[in-house]
């Protein structure tokens, strides 16, 4: 049997996953299945765009109601107690300034289900993080990104 995938993540984003769940099993799939049928009660499934539909959504309701599950079967929270206070690690927040003389910005690093990097929460598997981790204030990081290298000083972490 293949090994399963740990998902790291923070206990804020696994309490999110649960209410996500939630939402899923209480919400969602009812609505579905209610829509379900609805579309029956139209007559003859062969052609009836509205039940296909349904089933449609249903499938990705179910769908992603076993990824969540799978997520969080194998969830491992995130635990920084034994990492240096100015140290980069999952969990925390750095802010960093790309070098000349960029503005500074701030991520929080977080596991992949947390990931929103609109939002400036990044995933540890993304290119600057994986730079990122480890160093500590005032570090110079070279960060191996898509596009080429960029270089970085680490301001803060909280």
């Amino acid at each position: 049997m293949a090994e399963e995938k740990e998902f790291p993540m923070t206990l804020e984003g696994k309490k999110k996953l649960e209410e996500e769940l939630e939402n899923y099993k209480m919400k969602r799939r009812p609505e579905v299945i209610k829509r379900i049928k609805i579309a029956r009660s139209y007559g003859d499934l062969s052609e009836n765009s509205e039940y296909e539909s349904a089933k449609d959504e249903q499938a990705m309701v179910e769908g992603k109601i076993a990824q969540i599950e799978n997520m969080l079967q194998y969830a491992v929270i995130i635990d920084n107690e034994d990492v240096a206070k100015d140290e980069v690690s999952m969990g925390r927040e750095v802010t960093i300034k790309e070098l000349p003389d960029e503005e500074p910005e701030t991520y929080s690093i977080v596991g992949e289900s947390e990931s929103d990097p609109i939002n400036g929460k990044i995933s540890n598997e993304s290119p600057m993080a994986k730079g990122l981790l480890g160093h500590k204030i005032g570090e110079e990081v070279s960060i191996d990104i898509p596009n080429g290298t960029m270089k970085v000083k680490i301001l803060d972490v909280k």
